[in-house]
């Protein structure tokens, strides 16, 4: 599917998306628990609908209904499952939350991966998890896995992915012994390892922490307690939020937890710093423009961030420097790459650095056609772009923004445009 978005600025109001990342992790404790509960979410992106199917297949009942999604627990099943099929499409998350997870239940499975999932890496949480007894090998697209996972020691580098030690502490507690899991070196996306933290706290599992180590004794179960909501997404809603930095009306967005634990409320500071006017109120949040210059920008603690904040960039006056982001390169495609040919591709001025994007201004872009490379933040980066441009901007490929946002589109139309 392509989309043309007219040129000129969006204006007017918009509801966030929930947070997927905070639902993976609502879903997961739900599915480890003794009870059945209730989960409010009223976004089901592909990624969420990813680890759903994969927990049913786990054992787990989940059904949902508009916003109401109804959990009843793995342990609750007592049928045995004799081989997991995880269909866990481009998510992720889905698989290297769920990977520890299904060797503490002592389950064999083999997880599905689609695009660009199978080449992003597992290193070297599948040599830790193979050093505690699964067995994991690869065809393909094909992960299979079995054994059961043993409590010990694990350790892990923090600045591969914090989806790594997310899934092994959702999993250590439900071993027979006692564990301590050890963060090597820095910790990049520490909200995220935070955001797991406060979830099975919030379940009532035990651990303390001494320095980059955490003491998690095992033999435990999970309580999520009965009616929690998803977050609203700070991720998604950024794109919207820097179209409001291009709109001299602006862009007002509800559904946000200004106080939220998650990494990319930075979107705010950030537009702040390049010069956009930012107001949080009661009820929501609104950005709108003002004259906006370049900034340096750390990508490492909010990666997901850059495609969006590359749109203020790219028409800002004077240089951005993006540094800090060689992980960029491992996401649903090489974003160091992508953003830079998209920015290029409408006009923009972008250069590729090993590690990092240096953006040069424009005060207007030309428009034109941009892929989006399967990735559903470049599609989204293309779309809000065209508020900066004279003529229109053609996303090919825009239906990959279910992956994260599934109404994105439509918010789009909703969103009234300013006159050229």
């Amino acid at each position: 599917m392509n989309r043309v978005v007219a040129p000129g600025s969006l204006s007017g109001s918009f509801r966030a998306p929930a947070s997927k990342s905070h639902a993976h992790r609502l879903l997961i404790c739900a599915a480890l628990g003794t009870a059945p509960v209730t989960i409010f979410c009223d976004t089901f992106s592909d990624d969420i609908l990813a680890t759903i199917d994969c927990l049913n297949a786990m054992g787990a009942q989940i059904t949902h209904k508009e916003s109401r999604i109804s959990v009843t627990p793995v342990f609750a099943n007592r049928q045995r499952i004799r081989l997991c099929k995880l269909f866990c499409r481009e998510s992720g998350s889905t698989l290297r939350f769920l990977l520890p997870v299904l060797g503490a239940l002592g389950l064999s499975g083999v997880f599905q991966m689609e695009g660009r999932l199978p080449e992003r890496p597992l290193h070297p949480l599948d040599e830790v998890l193979t050093a505690h007894g699964l067995v994991i090998h690869r065809e393909g697209s094909l992960l299979h896995v079995s054994g059961q996972l043993r409590s010990g020691h694990f350790s892990l580098p923090g600045d591969v992915s914090s989806q790594y030690l997310s899934g092994l502490l959702f999993a250590l507690p439900l071993l027979d012994g006692d564990s301590t899991l050890e963060i090597t070196g820095a910790l990049q996306s520490a909200s995220y390892f935070s955001m797991t933290q406060d979830a099975v706290l919030k379940s009532g599992i035990r651990f303390s922490k001494n320095g980059a180590c955490l003491s998690i004794p095992g033999n435990q179960r999970y309580a999520l307690p009965d009616g929690c909501s998803a977050e609203g997404d700070w991720s998604g809603a950024a794109f919207f939020l820097c179209a409001g930095a291009l709109s001299p009306t602006g862009i007002f967005a509800s559904g946000l937890n200004a106080q939220s634990g998650q990494a990319d409320r930075a979107v705010l500071e950030l537009l702040r710093a390049f010069g956009a006017e930012v107001q949080i109120q009661t009820d929501g949040i609104l950005v709108r423009s003002a004259p906006l210059h370049g900034i340096s920008i750390d990508a490492g603690p909010i990666p997901d961030l850059i495609p969006a904040v590359a749109a203020v960039a790219a028409v800002a006056r004077g240089k951005t420097e993006i540094r800090n982001a060689a992980r960029l390169r491992l996401k649903e495609s090489d974003r160091l790459h992508t953003v830079a040919e998209t920015l290029n591709a409408l006009g923009a001025q972008a250069q590729e650095l090993p590690d990092g994007l240096i953006l040069t201004g424009r005060p207007q872009l030309s428009g034109g056609s941009a892929d989006s490379f399967g990735d559903h933040r470049i599609a989204m980066l293309a779309a809000i772009l065209a508020g900066g441009c004279k003529a229109p901007v053609t996303v090919l490929g825009a239906q990959c923004t279910s992956k994260s946002y599934p109404a994105f589109w439509q918010t789009l139309d909703a969103l009234k445009g300013d006159p050229t």
